[in-house]
């Protein structure tokens, strides 16, 4: 695609964020969108915001888990940038009128210690660079209209990502299998699903060492304190005003998003 068409598609979902208004599949509209095409569409709109004050806070690997890829009917992982400004306290309420289609996910996040810089990272390296573990919740949303995404759709909308809290106990990972870390998903204090880190290629580190040769591969690298969203061990779920999620970890503790 030309320079023009990537841009207008970039402005083209920008615009579904500013009015709350999704927009028909990009691949439906626009025959030949690739990979590539979309994470150039996805790395404008981030520049966007960057230069209108937000940071780049880490980034998310999305459809690591065999249960989000059928949800979605995609068969491959991705990755999204997180900025600064998706993330949420876990300690205030949630305004579900800055997203469109509201879900939420649970998550083991990675926080950095050091940089993972090429020519190729290993499983060792990211165990190496990180700093600590901790739970998350996702929230993800599409500027896609009723979800109806393709790999390349969700790509272009940074991956789908919507915004994420943080659990506030930070675990080193000595000591810890994460692909034996089990989950537990509620909404409103009803179990809603379980998961474990297994479900994430295997292991959340294997999610992390991914994502690291992909950025590699692109240009990019992960630095000391990007925190690394590691894909959801379940499937997502609805939010709505009046919700409270919580993704309770063994010996990772549990993070709350409550939502208004």
């Amino acid at each position: 695609m030309t320079v023009t068409d990537l841009d207008a598609l970039a402005g083209l979902l920008e615009r579904a964020s500013a009015t709350r208004v999704p927009v028909p599949p990009l691949t439906q509209t626009y025959d030949g969108l690739t990979v590539a095409d979309a994470y150039a569409i996805q790395l404008i709109q981030v520049r966007g915001r960057v230069a209108g004050g937000a940071g780049i806070a880490g980034f998310k690997v999305g459809l690591t888990s065999e249960p989000m890829r059928q949800q979605m009917g995609v068969s491959e992982p991705d990755f999204g940038h997180l900025l600064t400004d998706m993330a949420c306290a876990a300690d205030a309420p949630i305004d579900t009128g800055r997203f469109l289609q509201p879900r939420a996910e649970p998550e083991i996040a990675l926080v950095l210690a050091a940089p993972l810089r090429g020519p190729r990272v290993s499983v060792s390296d990211v165990v190496a660079a990180t700093a600590w573990a901790v739970p998350a919740i996702e929230i993800i949303d599409s500027r896609i209209a009723n979800w109806q995404i393709t790999l390349a759709d969700t790509i272009a909308d940074n991956a789908s990502s919507g915004g994420f809290v943080i659990g506030q106990t930070p675990v080193p990972l000595a000591g810890l299998d994460l692909s034996l870390t089990g989950c537990v998903f509620r909404r409103n204090g009803r179990i809603v699903a379980t998961g474990a880190g297994a479900a994430v290629l295997g292991s959340p580190l294997h999610a992390a060492t991914w994502l690291a040769n992909e950025l590699l591969a692109r240009g990019a690298e992960l630095d000391a304190g990007h925190v690394i969203l590691t894909g959801s061990v379940t499937a997502a779920i609805p939010v709505a005003p009046g919700d409270a999620v919580t993704a309770a970890f063994d010996r990772l503790g549990s993070v709350t998003a409550m939502f208004d």
